[in-house]
């Protein structure tokens, strides 16, 4: 009896017991209107509201209302048996605010977080740690920072931690080997540093392990051997060192293996060979040696291999392509030999093909039937053999670049047969017989090049029918013939060479139409006559002339004064005379370039000038006759133009003009007007600087459209004078001037005037109709006006007047507040830059200190720690500006996500392009992938990386082969095509 009751009681005692603690779960749990109180909290700290989130309300059904919002959904609760929220999925509304904002205390019943393609910031809050029953924390493109928590340790349930693309940093923390139901970890594109935690190789269930692009250092731990079930490791973009441990042969589950871009060394180790899964394998840019494994070539699933960039050596493998799935293969940059494999010949999968810069031997003359190829770079190599008519078969080839090989025998003619080819390079090789007619069918064509070969023949008239060509180099063969007038169809080209052949005739005089030729029109060393056609004069954007080494005659076209874009003119060797043009270029220009000619004269420093007794004598006995007869009335009239100009001297004492200084009375410069005059007209036109006529105010001064009553329209800045500022703004009008007397060039704006007087200071420019780019691009009408082409066109007009700044000017001038404000276009869209009041000529000899200048988002990051400025700073600002062009907008937080050490940033087309505009076509988007590449290429923090205006003009403009800087843009910002 008496153990009965103590049975009895202890089973009250076990009940009691179960049910408080019951009561204390079910007391834990949150009541829904306390999470959705959380929500709105949160909702409340956030800078954006999307429309998303307008259901984000308080209901009159307390019940069930949190549970019908956009991206909530709610569940059962196991324990409490009352409705909790278990997911939040919040992707890509751009929602900007803080993480540690959310109560996640309050949303302990959580089971899935997904905030991705957000711009959240602040740190991984400690509360997190209160989620236990969470299992998915995906927080994709952020900008969380601050080093990972340890408390993520304590979701011991989690499977699913995605953290990619944010701004994590410190070390990894070895508390995350706890986590053992984890199936995805992805910390991509962080600033973690510090080695990969040992304590990684606990996650048995792990399937996908991804560390691109961040900072970690030291090797690769052995015991990630131990995830079996992995199917794809990223640790590329690292700087992991050491050798590859063997224990990775273990991951037989293994798909994609990626270890490019890091420091790895030693041979490549054939225990990969037992990873027969492997679809993907990435070992480029590390510092592998010696020949690579003949396992890897028994890899029959393989589909991408990247070998590139390394020290490698000795044949590639035998059986690469024996599966027949091989689609990319990449080994460029390396020192390997032997002969292409038999299989990689016959590989009928092939899409890419990177071998260029090595030492591989062996006969082509099978190479080419390949149905799947988009992409062949062979040069630079010891290959042999003929081109064979297999190529055909190739009908998706974009580009083939075979150059610097040992090639011999004739191009076929059925290389006229692939209709998509944008790219042929066959130069530096032995290739002999008449160009094929049939090229001309090629109209895709925008890159050919057929120099340093021996080639015979007239270049065909076809070929001037590929309207598409941007490039075209036939130099160095053994071409005859004339060229014939309709070279002027091609309108794109951009850079010409005809140079070291046989050409005879005259020059065409249609080469003047080509318009957008800028980088070189070289027609030396050939047997061209007749005299320089003055409708060259119409290349105003041409860098380099050479018609050197001919048989010309007659004199420079005086029009050449227009090509102010000119860098190098070479007529030397031919039987030219007279006068040559007065303009800058020929002034600064050397000897060398006029030399063996029959007697020219004038600037040129070298050449007598042209008053000088030879030259005299001859125009004396060409006009003799006509000065015997009117010696009185030319006498006569003489005298009475003496007499008036002292008059009008001595009436207006008109007074030197002085660039350095600008601060005299009445002083108008640069026009050759009577100031007082002009200045009166320029009031006149803007009513005494009436605001109606005002177009334009800044921080130095405002700009007043002033048509004259010439009918002339002048953009007219008047300085603000402002007694506090005075000598500031005082400096600024003369740094203009300083800057502006000696710049001409079409993408650099007009200074026609400016006058210092009593009235104040005034600059006189040339009037841009349609005003500033940040004001068309902030106005939805306007901006649907600046289609992708014109946008490209701007982007180079801007490439090309800084890179004039920077190297062609006497000295280099900083403009140092490139913005899209500074940016006027004309009524075709023509961009120029203005506003030089904070540009600074530089002192090529020593350090140019200077003040903090510029705007705020333009400004290059390296003037926050030092005074020195250079032309890299121009360079960061353009690099924004280009963002800008194509976005729409000011690329803002973008530029600050986006880490150039980065290679994989997942960027949609939509973050990169002007949402208000359609998407561009195929050979606009080619190009704007070009121009993105080199931005981004402005934009590297250090600026000894970043390129010069010289050369990102050079690759932003030519886009010799969009192919490479697609591959590039692809890596960095993972754009799809």
């Amino acid at each position: 009896m008496r153990l009965t009751m103590e049975a009895s009681s202890l089973l009250m005692l076990v009940s009691l017991t179960l049910l408080i603690d019951s009561i204390h779960q079910a007391k834990a749990v949150p009541f829904l209107q306390e999470q959705a109180g959380a929500l709105l909290a949160w909702k409340a700290t956030l800078q954006s509201h999307p429309a998303q989130l307008q259901s984000w309300t308080r209901g009159n059904n307390t019940s069930t209302w949190p549970c019908s919002w956009y991206g909530i959904k709610c569940s059962t609760h196991q324990t409490s048996h009352q409705e909790v929220i278990t997911e939040i999925s919040l992707r890509g509304l751009r929602l900007r605010g803080e993480l540690d904002a959310l109560n996640f205390t309050a949303l302990a019943t959580l089971t899935s977080i997904q905030l991705s393609h957000n711009r959240l910031t602040g740190r991984i809050p400690p509360s997190i740690a209160s989620l236990g029953d969470l299992r998915f924390l995906i927080l994709r493109r952020n900008q969380i920072r601050g080093p990972l928590s340890p408390a993520l340790a304590s979701l011991k349930n989690l499977r699913c931690l995605m953290f990619q693309e944010n701004e994590l940093s410190g070390e990894i923390p070895r508390q995350i080997g706890e986590l053992e139901n984890l199936v995805t970890l992805n910390l991509t594109a962080n600033h973690l540093s510090g080695p990969i935690p040992s304590e990684l190789g606990y996650l048995k269930k792990l399937v996908r392990l991804d560390f691109l692009n961040n900072n970690l250092i030291g090797p690769i731990p052995r015991n990630l051997g131990n995830l079996t079930k992995l199917t794809i490791l990223y640790l590329s973009g690292n700087y992991l060192s050491g050798y590859v441990p063997r224990e990775l042969g273990y991951l037989v589950n293994l798909e994609q293996l990626d270890l490019g871009n890091n420091k790895l060394m030693c041979p490549i180790p054939n225990i990969f060979g037992t990873l027969t899964k492997l679809t993907t394998l990435y070992l480029n840019d590390n510092q592998f040696s010696g020949h690579v494994p003949r396992e890897i070539g028994n890899l029959n699933n393989l589909e991408n291999l990247q070998l590139d960039g390394n020290n490698l050596s000795g044949p590639l493998p035998p059986g690469l392509c024996s599966g027949g799935r091989l689609k990319n293969f990449t080994a460029y940059d390396n020192n390997l030999s032997g002969p292409l494999p038999s299989s990689l010949v016959q590989c009928r999968s092939l899409v890419r093909v990177r071998l260029e810069r090595n030492q591989i031997k062996g006969d082509i003359s099978e190479l080419g039937i390949h149905p799947n190829l988009l992409y062949m770079d062979l040069s630079s190599n010891k290959l042999f053999g003929k081109l064979s008519s297999h190529w055909r078969a190739s009908g998706n080839l974009t580009k083939l670049c075979l150059s610097s090989n040992n090639l011999t025998g004739e191009i076929p003619t059925s290389m006229g047969q692939l209709p998509r080819l944008g790219v042929l390079d066959l130069s530096l090789n032995n290739l002999e017989g008449d160009i094929p007619s049939e090229m001309g069918n090629l109209n895709f064509l925008f890159q050919l090049n057929l120099a340093s070969n021996l080639l015979h023949g007239s270049i065909p008239q076809e070929i001037w029918a590929l309207s598409s060509l941007e490039l075209l180099d036939l130099s160095s063969n053994n071409l005859s013939g004339m060229v014939h007038e309709s070279i002027g169809n091609c309108l794109k080209l951009h850079s010409l060479n005809l140079s070291r052949n046989n050409l005879k005739g005259s020059i065409p005089t249609t080469l003047g139409l080509l318009q957008n030729l800028q980088y070189m029109l070289d027609l030396s060393d050939n047997s061209f006559v007749g005299a320089i056609p003055s409708q060259l004069s119409g290349l105003v954007m041409l860098d380099t002339l050479n018609i050197s080494h001919n048989e010309l005659n007659g004199s420079i076209p005086q029009s050449f004064q227009s090509m102010e874009s000119l860098i190098s003119i070479d007529v030397s060797y031919n039987e030219l005379e007279g006068p040559v043009p007065g303009s800058r270029i020929f002034q600064e220009a050397q000897i060398q370039w006029f030399i063996h000619n029959k007697m020219l004269c004038g600037v040129v420093k070298g050449l007598p000038p042209c008053s000088s007794g030879a030259t005299r004598s001859k125009e004396k006995r060409k006009t003799y006759n006509a000065l015997v007869l009117g010696i009185v009335p030319s006498l006569i009239s003489l005298v009475i133009v003496v007499v008036i100009l002292i008059v009008r001297h001595e009436m207006k004492k008109s007074v030197a003009i002085n660039t350095t200084n600008v601060t005299q009375e009445n002083l108008f410069s640069i026009w050759s007007f009577d100031g007082a005059d002009v200045f009166k007209q320029i009031v006149e036109a803007t009513n005494d600087f009436s605001n109606i006529h005002c177009i334009g105010t800044g921080g130095y001064g405002s700009v007043y459209k002033a048509r004259l009553a010439t009918s002339e329209i002048f953009a007219v800045k008047k300085i603000h004078m402002i007694k506090d500022e005075c000598r500031v703004n005082e400096a600024v009008f003369n740094r203009e001037i300083k800057a502006l007397v000696q710049i001409r060039h079409r993408n650099i704006i007009k200074l026609f005037g400016y006058c210092s007087c009593s009235q104040g200071r005034f600059l006189i420019y040339e009037y841009m109709e349609r005003g500033d780019l940040a004001g068309i691009l902030t106005n939805n009408g306007r901006a649907v006006e600046l289609n992708w082409r014109t946008r490209t066109h701007i982007v180079l007009d801007v490439f090309r007047a800084l890179a004039y700044m920077h190297h062609d000017c006497s000295s280099p001038i900083v403009h140092r507040d490139i913005t899209s404000k500074n940016i006027l276009l004309d009524p075709e869209f023509r961009a120029c830059i203005s506003d030089f009041g904070m540009a600074k000529i530089l002192n090529t000899g020593g350090q140019n200190l200077t003040r903090l200048a510029g705007t705020k988002g333009y400004i290059a990051p390296e003037l926050a720690y030092t005074d020195n400025v250079t032309e890299k700073c121009d360079v960061y600002s353009l690099g924004v500006l280009v963002l800008e062009i194509f976005m729409g907008s000011h690329p803002g937080d973008f530029i600050s996500s986006l880490s150039l050490g980065t290679k994989n940033n997942d960027v949609s087309m939509k973050d990169l392009l002007d949402s208000r505009l359609v998407l561009p076509d195929t050979e606009t988007t080619r190009k704007i992938y070009c121009m993105l590449t080199v931005a981004v290429q402005c934009l590297e923090p250090n600026p000894s990386r970043r390129p010069t205006a010289r050369r990102a003009n050079d690759e932003i403009c030519a886009i010799k082969s969009c192919e490479g800087h697609v591959d590039y843009l692809h890596d960095l910002l993972k754009i799809p095509t």
